[in-house]
């Protein structure tokens, strides 16, 4: 698996760097090592936070965890993939490489026939508005994201509300 590690208001030291290839390898095994892995590391107040991306094929496993040892985010952003990957088994079996699961079947905690319902389905009309406008309707709607059509470059945008207090923006590139 190829890593790439970055800091952010730190560097990381080589012990974290080896611990991370360390911990990674058992993400790896459900990938082989065509898989990619990009660790964000970044040192705030009182806490540190590790963010693990891995992308394989068309697929994005993320995690991030806060703590005040960065080794100790590093184990529960692996730890938090690794749940993400097996509740998610049966969905994304066949984008893995062959055999991912088999040390993982006889211990399995999460039922494999659960299925995604759509509880509900909504119809919306989309007018074109400017970032900012749509930032304020998602506040005075009190939801973390909004779909608006963009009125700068004419495409079907969201806009979202980060946990760290901050608003994202989803643009589609479609290829």
């Amino acid at each position: 698996m190829k890593t790439t590690i970055i800091g952010r208001k730190c560097t990381p030291r080589d012990s974290f760097k080896e611990r991370a290839e360390k911990r990674l390898k058992k993400i790896e095994k459900f990938f082989g090592s065509d898989a990619e892995a990009k660790i964000t590391a970044t040192v705030e107040k009182n806490e540190q936070i590790v963010e693990v991306t891995v992308f394989y094929n068309s697929m994005i496993f993320r995690s991030q965890e806060r703590a005040a040892n960065m080794n100790d985010a590093l184990d529960r952003c692996v730890d938090s993939l690794v749940r993400q990957i097996r509740k998610n088994k049966t969905r994304v079996e066949k984008k893995l490489r062959s055999g991912a699961f088999e040390a993982f079947d006889a211990i399995d905690e999460f039922d494999s026939e659960d299925n995604f319902e759509v509880v509900r389905s909504k119809e919306i009309v989309l007018k074109p508005q400017s970032i900012d406008e749509a930032i304020l309707q998602m506040n005075l709607l009190d939801h973390r994201f909004y779909m608006f059509l963009n009125s700068e470059n004419e495409k079907i945008c969201v806009v979202y509300a980060r946990n760290d207090g901050g608003y994202g923006l989803i643009i589609p590139d479609i290829d």
